[in-house]
């Protein structure tokens, strides 16, 4: 019962969340366009459906996956499974943490690759390419720079290192990279690095940061806790343009090894033509 009561309560916030939107819109639709919504009833169905999915996922949000990032936090920063049984942990080294960097890892991989918004533009960039981009590609490609992303950030909340520093040289990275990465790719490139930070990544990231800045002496939640969000925005931008920089060095390369491959056939048939017409001069001498 008191889960129904929680539901409500989190329904009505959404609800007066949502208000503004759907003002928006159906001012311009009925001021601004000056036109009757098409097939009202089925809009008015599917903004239901809306309202109820947002209302259960942030319920779950609370229940499932903010306390399920913050024990994974907790039990794998904890001094008896760091220290094998010991209950205080004397100093701190951040080669301690290494299962830490290790799920930060895994987690960020898995849920970009569950991210229905990386998903959505993934098909999206394939179609309008007409295939030149391909969608299982481009998503591995960003949730390898998550991965190594949050595990990055990870790092940084055990070492208690300024974030800055590490945002500036991955800016100055990305700007690098921008330069001399396809033409093609750099739009879709800054694009994945904000579709990563959606409904499935963020909830688990955040409360990761939060029960890691929590657990580990010497952190501050505010300071330490929030950040990897950052990280994960980030790194997808350095990854999908490494992937299409390796990915044309590797067609270029391929390029120049099938033109090698043709010279020396045309050198191979220009030598035997020549011993052809050496064989025949020297029989027209004699």
């Amino acid at each position: 019962m008191s889960l129904f009561l929680e539901f409500l309560a989190t329904l009505k916030e959404t609800v007066v969340d949502v208000l503004p939107i759907l003002s928006i819109i159906l001012g311009f639709q009925l001021l601004v366009i000056r036109k009757p919504i098409p097939n009202i009833k089925q809009v008015g169905f599917g903004f239901i459906y809306v309202l109820i999915g947002l209302a259960l996922f942030l319920l779950g949000l609370e229940k499932a996956l903010f306390p399920l990032g913050k024990m994974m936090a907790e039990q794998l920063t904890a001094p008896e499974f760091i220290q094998a049984g010991e209950q205080v942990l004397t100093s701190i080294h951040w080669s301690d943490y290494k299962w830490v960097y290790i799920f930060a890892a895994a987690i960020g991989f898995s849920t970009t690759i569950a991210e229905p918004s990386l998903i959505a533009v993934a098909i999206k960039a394939e179609e309008v390419s007409g295939g030149a981009i391909n969608a299982n590609s481009l998503r591995i490609s960003v949730a390898i720079g998550v991965a190594i992303g949050i595990a990055l950030g990870s790092y940084r909340i055990v070492v208690g290192h300024p974030i800055h520093y590490y945002i500036i040289a991955g800016y100055i990275v990305v700007v690098i990279q921008t330069f001399y990465c396809p033409k093609l790719i750099v739009p879709l490139a800054y694009d994945s690095g904000g579709v990563t930070t959606s409904t499935v990544t963020v909830p688990l990231v955040a409360a990761l940061g939060l029960g890691l800045a929590s657990t580990i002496p010497g952190r501050s939640p505010l300071i330490d806790g929030f950040g990897l969000i950052a990280f994960a925005s980030l790194f997808p931008i350095i990854a999908v343009m490494a992937y299409a920089q390796l990915t044309e060095a590797k067609a270029l390369l391929a390029k120049q090894r099938l033109e090698k491959r043709n010279r020396s056939k045309i050198e191979k048939r220009n030598d035997k033509l020549k011993q052809q017409d050496s064989i025949k001069e020297s029989k027209n001498n004699r």
